[in-house]
Order: C-alpha cells, then sequence, then structure tokens
C-alpha cells in the first residue's frame, strides 16, 4: 500500500485499484463545493456533509423580513445537522478516552471532530475524496487535535486499520455508496468483539415496492444508490452485527427539509427528499448495532 503527505503532514493511504465507480465518486466529492455545506460550516467551523433533526426554534429564525434573517436561518440548519451528529454519538455507548473511534465517509470532518470534543478520544476519517481529507485534517491542525483526529484517503471497505482495533465506528449517511455486505464485513473486521457500529441513513422503504421516483432522482443527483431497509438488516445479521436501537427519523428530518426548501442554498433535490418521506417510500433511519 503506498502513501502520500497531504499538506497538513498527515497521511494519505491511497487504497489499492478502485473500480470505475469509486473513481467516479472520488472525482464528484474532490469538485463538490456546495453553498449548502460550506457556508453551514462556517457558522461554527463544523463542517457536515449530512441532513438535520429536531424542531425548528422559529423564535430564534425571528422575522423574515428583515436583513438578518437568511444568515439566522443558515445557522437553524446547521444546529439541526449538528443536532443530528449529536443523536448519533448518543448511540455509540460508552467511549473511553484511549479508545479509537472510525468516521467511514467522513467527508470535511465536522462528526470526527465533534466524537472528539464529546470523548476526548482518537477519531480515523476515512473518504475517497483527497480534497475532503486535506480540509478535515486542515481543521484539525487549527484546532490542535490533528494528534487525535484524522482523515485518510481510503476506500471504507478496505482500510489499514487493524483487526479489532477501534471500539465503535459509524456511517453518517454514506452507506449508500458502496455494497452492503462489503461494508459490513469491514467494520465487523475492525470493530473490537462489543465494539458498536452505528449508522444514519436514507434507505427505500421496502413496503412501497420498489424504489420510488423521487428516490431515484436522489440518487442520480448524488450518483449514489440507495439501499432497502431490509438490506441493511440482511447484510448486518450475515456479519456479526446485531441491532440493539432501531430508530425511525423520518418525522424528526422533515422539518429541516422543510426549512431548507425556503433558503437561498436550494440545490434541487429537496422536493424529492420531502415528497418520498411524506409518501412513505423513503425513511431515515438510525440503527445501532453490537459487534458478536
Amino acid at each position: 500500500m503506498t502513501s502520500t503527505e497531504l499538506t497538513t503532514g498527515a497521511t494519505a493511504f491511497i487504497p489499492g485499484p478502485a473500480s470505475p465507480y469509486q473513481g467516479d465518486i472520488a472525482r464528484y466529492w474532490d469538485g463538490e463545493a456546495r453553498p449548502v455545506n460550506l457556508r453551514l460550516g462556517d457558522v461554527d467551523g463544523l463542517y457536515h456533509h449530512h441532513y438535520g433533526i429536531g424542531d425548528i426554534d422559529h423564535a430564534a429564525l425571528g422575522d423574515t423580513g428583515d436583513g438578518g434573517y437568511e444568515n439566522r436561518l443558515i445557522s437553524e440548519l446547521h444546529r439541526l445537522e449538528s443536532a443530528q451528529t449529536e443523536v448519533l454519538l448518543d448511540h455509540l455507548g460508552p467511549i473511553g478516552r484511549g479508545d479509537t473511534l472510525l468516521d467511514a465517509g467522513c467527508g470535511r470532518g465536522g462528526s470526527m471532530v465533534m466524537a472528539h470534543q464529546r470523548f476526548g478520544c482518537d477519531v480515523e476519517g476515512v473518504t475517497l475524496s483527497a480534497k475532503q481529507a486535506e480540509f478535515a485534517n486542515r481543521r484539525a491542525l487549527e484546532l490542535g487535535i490533528d494528534d487525535h483526529v484524522r482523515a485518510r484517503v481510503c476506500n471504507m471497505l478496505d482500510t489499514p486499520l487493524e483487526r479489532g482495533q477501534v471500539a465503535a465506528s459509524w456511517n453518517n449517511e454514506s452507506s449508500m455508496y458502496v455494497d452492503l455486505e462489503d461494508l459490513f464485513a469491514e467494520h465487523s473486521r475492525v470493530l473490537t468483539v462489543g465494539g458498536r457500529y452505528v449508522t444514519i441513513t436514507g434507505c427505500w422503504n421496502p413496503r412501497y415496492g420498489q424504489p420510488s421516483k423521487w428516490v431515484s432522482q436522489i440518487n442520480a443527483h448524488f450518483e449514489c444508490n440507495i439501499h432497502s431497509r431490509r438490506e441493511y438488516f440482511r447484510a448486518m445479521a450475515n456479519n456479526r452485527l446485531v441491532p440493539q436501537a432501531v430508530i425511525d427519523l423520518t418525522p424528526e428530518t422533515l422539518p429541516y427539509w422543510e426549512l431548507r426548501a425556503t433558503s437561498s442554498l436550494v440545490t434541487g433535490i429537496e422536493t424529492a427528499f420531502i415528497n418520498s418521506y411524506k409518501d412513505g417510500s423513503f425513511q431515515y433511519l438510525l440503527i445501532a448495532a453490537d459487534r458478536v
């Protein structure tokens, strides 16, 4: 396995030959610079690549007619996205300062920073995007936590972590870019026995019959392949991951999308999310599972 040095000095582990699809995804995220991700992160320096949950604080939004409303709206969207990460971290179980965590599909590193700030532990992140890894490592350096938080350019299906090295791991809206059997096999390998895996993800509802047109639009927009809810549980069962908690966050995420659809940061995909959540064809789930 070869390695190169990022401009921050952190090591980037380059995986072996990637599939053409993985190359496409790396290029997609290397070129991504949506204001909806960057402007929200500018609020407090936590840059997320996932969505939000919780009730809207209408008092904090204030009057839609004054000049500061849009900035307050952006701050509120960011608060809801950070609230989503807090819920994920709540389900990791007891984590000690000497533990190592894995963020599979870490993006620009917001969840890694929050995990370290809460637990004081080491956090390893992996992403196919060299630009995301460089961004995340630069932020860790700026925050003075680069000896605990590190992003690597790496395939989440084949990480350089040792067997049983991590106490807990997660995918925060990143599992739709990979085969679930391969993904959960890798989490099962790197997790210690008794370790906790958590995912928050959108998945299509098997009761709907097939992926709806809205789900197809989301797939096309993000160049991903959204899995069914059934596929998650089947692949976990095949890879020694036993669910301990399953929470339907769909009602909790709708306010975020409805608020975002009124902002200047719309990307054109908001309607697909709102309609698919409302018609039941798409669900937003948290699944926490233990490695046995």
